[in-house]
């Protein structure tokens, strides 16, 4: 099973969709509930990145025995320093975004803290490919 789904860029009330679309499939086969949440905010985090830095762009979902992978690509202008945005509280986000709740620097390193596995490939003026992989059967909460 591999959906795919399209994220918008630019309107923030329309990102979250990808995000909460890929968290049901995993629900309707049993998939333990910690495992969906963590997945859920790994991938919603991605998903406002895309909408806020890229212009959008899509998720895939994969839940295959053992473990989910969502891969999020775009074209958007990719990440220049990753090692810098890993930072928590480090943010690219204009201020407009900023006065609306978002921006806030946190996207990526909650990613990581929330993913088993995570894969960010990004070239400047190419796009960024990340892969978040939530296994299932590590009992992790």
């Amino acid at each position: 099973m591999s959906p795919r789904y399209e994220v918008p860029g630019g309107d923030l009330s329309l990102a979250g969709r990808a995000s909460a679309e890929v968290k049901r499939a995993p629900g309707r086969l049993g998939v333990d509930p910690a495992a969906i949440k963590r997945m859920a905010v790994a991938t919603h985090e991605a998903e406002i990145n895309m909408a806020i830095h890229a212009g959008g762009g899509h998720a895939e979902a994969e839940i295959v025995p053992g473990k989910i992978v969502v891969t999020l690509r775009d074209e958007g202008p990719g990440i220049a320093d990753l090692e810098l945005e890993m930072q928590e509280g480090y943010s690219t986000a204009p201020e407009h975004i900023r006065e609306l709740g978002f921006g806030a620097g946190m996207g990526l390193a909650n990613m990581k803290r929330n993913a088993d596995e995570l894969t960010i490939d990004s070239t400047p003026g190419a796009g960024t490919t990340i892969m978040i992989m939530i296994r299932l059967d590590t009992g992790r909460t």
